[in-house]
């Protein structure tokens, strides 16, 4: 059992976006699970990103998920899918910004871990809290890329098909996102 349960474990580690993809269009609608497990949580940060409410980003989520299954006849296999699905959860958070036009919640609870270093922990996180209040006050489509980049170690040309923008515009966006977070940052004396 040892053996067949590892080579299992290995074929669905090693098994494609696309070949799952295929397989569920083919009619194993079971397999669909497999994809969602793999880009859940990433794609739950992402969204709790831009939206800054953890609620609003597990039903947008949850709805791409759903809107993904729906469309996957539609999905060009010749594309990333991996881009594809952050499109569509960035059109879904997108859609929810402008239909509440709220405020973005900063409020979120501090869990310092035990140990020696509680001190260097509270300074590390206290550091990255103020530094994700600077990337929060940023306009949303420079706050999106840097985002992406930095956060969800995609590439320029994957951020380009999440976005639905040139690379150039992408690589443009970033490098500016840098400057306006610095500036940011400055102004509130973070660095």
């Amino acid at each position: 059992m040892g053996y067949w349960f590892f080579l299992e474990t290995m074929e669905k580690l090693t098994i494609s976006d696309n070949t799952i993809i295929a397989q569920v269009c083919k009619g194993d609608k079971e397999k669909y699970s497999g994809i969602i497990k793999r880009y859940e949580k990433k794609l739950l940060r992402y969204a709790t990103y831009l939206l800054q409410d953890e609620h609003d980003s597990k039903d947008v989520v949850q709805e791409s998920f759903i809107k993904a299954y729906i469309s996957l006849n539609g999905f060009n296999n010749k594309k990333s899918f991996s881009s594809w699905i952050y499109r569509i959860v960035h059109n879904e958070a997108i859609n929810l910004l402008k239909k509440h036009k709220k405020k973005i919640s900063l409020d979120e609870d501090y869990k310092l871990e035990s140990g020696e270093n509680l001190e260097e922990n509270f300074v590390k996180k206290s550091l990255q809290e103020q530094t994700k209040n600077c990337v929060l006050q940023m306009p949303i489509i420079y706050r999106e890329p840097i985002s992406l980049f930095y956060l969800e170690d995609k590439k320029y040309e994957e951020i380009s098909d999440i976005l639905k923008i040139p690379t150039n515009t992408v690589a443009t966006r970033i490098n500016r996102a840098k400057g306006i977070l610095k500036q940011i940052c400055q102004k509130n004396k973070i660095l």
